[in-house]
């Protein structure tokens, strides 16, 4: 494994740090690997923590920012609220990426399964999170599709968290500001809270920018026996997005950085979702859980990276239940069993103004007019387990298992086909977008865990995971076909994965070090035709390490590092190379994050920040590379009394040029989507 010489110096010269905040030690509860609150020390499998303190100091304006505190989580920021995930795994990109992690809002994913979008996580109402829950790679049988490299659940504050009111305003570059409120009251058994952001950004590129609103309002009820906690969700977003910018290290280039080559191109999204849980105690050893749930959503989004900038409209509307039954059958054993259910009714429609020449070499035509227009109703239902054991006073084994069924029925609301949309075949070479017929499609899938916990001592575990996890097709990858490829015979992508981990909690020293294995099956590609194919396979292996040292009363040092090989397993041919053995492109071999922190009053508290990326190969034949980059922020705040709070942050301290993302494509060559230059914000709170 190529490893960098100074991240292995700092590895371990400073073996003492951690990517949670000092409050997330022995007493952490989460509840992500078990739908049910669980001291973290109890956990077979890793789970990381970011919780409110931590979030309040990096107070992201966008959720890669705070995610990088997260070991094997490597976002690669778009423009606006734009990002490819990441997370043990390479960056996550093209045909077969979409669906990859899931994304959760108090365990709800946010999308369908089947129907995900990359940026999904632009929906969540983040950034007044209570805490965000993290697992790496599949680490639960409660969780279906999708849930494959990991889970990302931003958990929502409860009605008592924080103070009756709370108005906070934020200004910093590029005309940005950012207001937000939060109100709430308990009276008796109920409470009720509400909590909005607003949010615009001027962009510091040309023509780009947003402007973004999100409103949550939650309600709770609480009884002897009955707990009932019903939230809606309502977010929008309007964007006008900056593309890539193209040529050999265009990104320090003073002229090029600020530019947009699609000036056109912009992304308006509106979400809504609702959910109610029902928690009811059966007995002091008994109790179920059920979750209603209602999404919808409505996108309109530019393609600005293909040929003729497309507009794709999609949307949804689904609705599902989450079913949970728990029991302490003995003491030493507990197991949780339910039901899942979901449907789906989602469209996509795909159109442009003008008709575009393809490339010499696929000789097709791009014709103006709609390209695709279908719908698909959707079904998921999935019957699971989990159980725990403690064997011995040190020893627990956790097993679990779910069958997850899902079909798709496909309604093609054109001509079915390989032409424009009156039925005219383009020139010679064919148009490049193919409609298939009606159908259903079906997929079925088993993903089982078994894991063991071993005690040490009352502050250190050792624990081992075996796990599998599974991606089904995606609608788009199954419907949006090009080229002579009517049909795409896909099958579910498998990872099974294997992962050995070592945690302390100690009085000063927090750590957690995670050796994984991980082989990703039909691992889905578009070849050199253009076709969806489902034959790939990737290997992925590595160490992850987060610690925290608390270096006296004012001082502390936290530190995340990811060291990891991923790499194409298979003898497909791309560009006259065979891949096999290659790094997996968009996949550094290392990457972390180290914050110095001081407690410089009782009130206040300061973070200098260094993110390092690594260099990666930008194309599956490893002939081109970005070399990677360092950052330094650096953040405040200050409670100056009950009432009044002040925070800072300096991004970008020493104004780097770097690359948030870059990639190489033979039509484009290298392309990249340039970072943000140094960048202050500055904030004010007032509660009462």
């Amino acid at each position: 494994m190529r490893i960098n010489k100074l991240a292995i110096t700092l590895l371990l010269a400073l073996p003492h740090g951690y990517s949670i905040a000092a409050d997330n030690t022995i007493e952490t509860l989460v509840v992500t690997v078990s739908r049910n609150a669980q001291p973290v020390q109890e956990i077979v499998g890793n789970t990381a923590v970011l919780d409110r303190k931590s979030l309040e100091l990096i107070s992201h304006n966008h959720i890669q920012e705070s995610m990088l505190r997260i070991p094997g989580a490597n976002m690669a920021r778009g423009n606006g609220q734009e990002y490819l995930p990441a997370l043990r795994s390479p960056v996550l990109t093209g045909a077969g990426a979409c669906g990859g992690v899931l994304a959760a809002i108090d365990g709800i994913p946010l999308r369908a399964s089947g129907f995900c979008n990359l940026n999904e996580l632009f929906d969540s109402h983040s950034e007044i999170a209570d805490r965000i829950e993290v697992v790496r790679g599949p680490g639960s049988a409660l969780f279906g599709s999708n849930a494959m490299h990991g889970i990302i659940n931003i958990i929502t504050p409860s009605v008592n968290s924080g103070t009756p009111f709370l108005i906070g305003l934020e200004g910093g570059p590029h005309d940005y500001s950012r207001v937000r409120l939060t109100a709430n009251k308990e009276t008796g058994a109920q409470g009720l809270r509400a909590d909005l952001t607003i949010s615009h950004d001027g962009g510091y590129r040309d023509d780009s920018g947003y402007d973004q609103q999100k409103l949550t309002l939650r309600h709770e009820y609480n009884a002897n026996k009955l707990s009932v906690t019903t939230l809606l969700a309502a977010t929008n977003l309007n964007q006008e997005t900056a593309g890539y910018i193209e040529g050999e290290n265009a990104y320090k280039d003073g002229s090029l950085r600020d530019s947009n080559p699609n000036p056109e191109a912009y992304r308006d999204s509106y979400s809504m979702r609702l959910y109610s849980r029902f928690n009811y105690q059966m007995s002091d050893t008994q109790s179920v859980s059920v979750t209603p749930y209602l999404r919808y959503m409505d996108m309109d989004f530019l393609q600005h990276f293909l040929p003729g900038d497309p507009l794709e409209q999609n949307g949804q509307k689904s609705f599902g239940i989450q079913s949970a039954y728990y029991s302490d059958v003995t003491e030493n054993f507990n197991l949780v069993a339910g039901f899942d259910f979901e449907y789906t009714d989602a469209y996509l429609k795909q159109s442009q103004d003008a008709p575009t020449q393809g490339s010499l070499f696929l000789q097709t035509t791009i014709p103006e007019g709609k390209h695709y227009d279908y719908d698909v109703e959707a079904l998921v239902a999935a019957p699971f387990f989990q159980m725990n054991w403690n064997i011995y006073d040190r020893i627990t084994l956790t097993a679990g298992l779910r069958y997850e069924f899902s079909e798709y029925d496909y309604d093609n609301r054109m001509l079915d086909g390989r032409t424009d949309e009156s039925g005219v075949i383009c020139g010679m070479g064919g148009c490049r977008y193919n409609r298939p017929g009606d159908r259903k499609d079906r997929f079925e899938n088993w993903s089982p865990k078994l894991g063991l916990l071993y005690r040490l001592t009352d502050k250190q575990q050792l624990y081992l995971n075996l796990a599998q996890g599974f991606r089904a097709p995606q609608a788009t990858e199954l419907y949006r076909l090009q080229r002579e490829q009517s049909r795409a015979n896909l099958d579910s992508v498998e990872l099974t994965s294997a992962e050995l981990g070592w945690r302390n909690q100690g009085d000063r020293f927090h750590y957690e070090v995670v050796l994984f294995w991980m082989k990703k099956r039909n691992v889905i590609f578009r070849d050199s035709d253009f076709f969806n194919v489902a034959d790939g396979e990737t290997r992925h292996s590595g160490v992850e390490f987060s610690a925290l040292y608390e270096l006296g009363a004012q001082w502390d040092l936290t530190m995340t590092t990811s060291f990891a090989e991923h790499e194409y397993k298979d003898n497909r041919v791309i560009g006259g190379v065979e891949i096999d053995g290659n790094d997996v492109d968009s996949a550094p071999h290392h990457f972390g994050s180290l914050q110095l922190g001081w407690n410089f009053s009782s009130r206040g508290r300061s973070e200098l920040e260094w993110v390092h990326q690594g260099a990666y190969y930008t194309d599956p034949e490893n002939q081109h590379r970005y070399e990677g980059h360092d950052l330094l922020n650096l953040r405040a705040i200050w409670q100056v009394n009950d009432h009044w709070k002040l925070s800072a942050r300096v991004l970008n301290l020493t104004n780097q040029e770097y690359a948030e993302r870059a990639d190489y494509t033979a039509f484009s060559g290298d392309r990249y989507f340039p970072g943000e230059p140094l960048s202050l914000y500055m904030g004010v709170d007032f509660k009462w």
